[in-house]
């Protein structure tokens, strides 16, 4: 249970969930031909995995300290797992996930592309050594990552396997994974505005220079609502542009009450939260609310083919 604890399992599993959604209950339904086989897109996955649970545990020796202050209960490192064996773990994570990336980069005959699952390992390294002390800037490259981990698809995916034939409907198909990935970095960048405000106290202590500890918690929490209406307001156009005007009543009342309503509660209950067990639970909404956005994807599939 320690190394599952070290690697945080449940988000990894949270990712594969939605990587395997986006082509089994999307990509998969439509009439096209996509450029990995099963088992190839597992491996897409499986990297994808690897390069996050190494930098989980790169963060989680980094981050003994104010872990130790925020939440004690989640510290691994010095507690059954040595530092030096978690740097063996990160290494063969890395390794194991950039390599596999190699392999996929020359199926799909573009070597090039490998240099994309450097560029994650690498980012998430100095995201733990560095960035995530910088204001703002750590939180925007955490949520880059998660949008990037659902671009991804479309670029080993789909991207080989356009011709011009099929430019227009790949192009279409793209888009949306595009939007996504968009509505991902949006939830996501404001969540870890909210977890640094829940994490300020530790912060502080290791003297980070987050946003919460810049300019106090009462200005973020507020910063964090002015974000939040960003997203609410592009997603309520969004939905009436692509869902309303093309009479999918189903997705609009999935997207309305799952979407739109739980961002609504999060913009009013940050007005008031005080506490770390405030934030918290504002925190979790959020990843509720990434959770049901990208599970929409399965609404839109099945209430377009039942219309059809």
């Amino acid at each position: 249970m320690k190394y599952l604890k070290l690697i945080r399992y449940q988000n990894l599993l949270m990712l594969a969930f939605m990587q395997l959604l986006f082509r089994y209950s999307f990509l998969k339904q439509q009439d096209i031909q996509l450029a990995l086989t099963d088992w190839q897109y597992g491996l897409l996955v499986l990297s994808t995995i690897l390069l996050a649970a190494a930098g989980y545990v790169i963060n989680n020796i980094f981050d003994v300290a104010s872990d130790t202050i925020n939440k004690p209960n989640d510290v691994v490192i010095g507690k059954g797992i040595t530092e030096t064996r978690a740097y063996n773990i990160y290494f063969g994570l890395n390794i194991t996930g950039v390599a596999i990336g190699f392999y996929l980069s020359n199926v799909i005959m573009r070597p090039g592309f490998a240099t994309i699952f450097i560029l994650i390992a690498s980012l998430l390294y100095f995201y733990s050594t560095t960035l995530k002390q910088i204001m703002l800037l750590g939180n925007f490259v955490v949520a880059l990552l998660l949008a990037l981990s659902v671009i991804i698809i479309g670029i080993f995916d789909i991207f080989p396997a356009t011709d011009v034939d099929n430019q227009a409907q790949m192009a279409s198909l793209f888009s949306i994974l595009i939007d996504y990935a968009l509505f991902a970095f949006m939830i996501n960048f404001i969540r870890e505005i909210v977890k640094d405000i829940e994490d300020v106290n530790g912060d502080y202590n290791q003297g980070m220079n987050t946003l919460p500890i810049a300019i106090g918690i009462s200005r973020t929490a507020k910063i964090a609502l002015g974000f939040a209406i960003v997203p609410f307001i592009l997603s309520l156009l969004y939905i009436n542009k692509y869902f309303v005007e093309n009479d999918l009543l189903i997705v609009t009342l999935y997207a309305f009450a799952f979407v739109l309503a739980p961002l609504l509660y999060f913009i009013v209950k940050i007005f008031s939260a005080k506490s770390q067990k405030d934030f918290h639970h504002l925190s979790t909404v959020l990843k509720l609310i990434l959770l049901f956005g990208i599970l929409s994807i399965v609404v839109i599939t099945l209430n377009i083919k039942f219309n059809a």
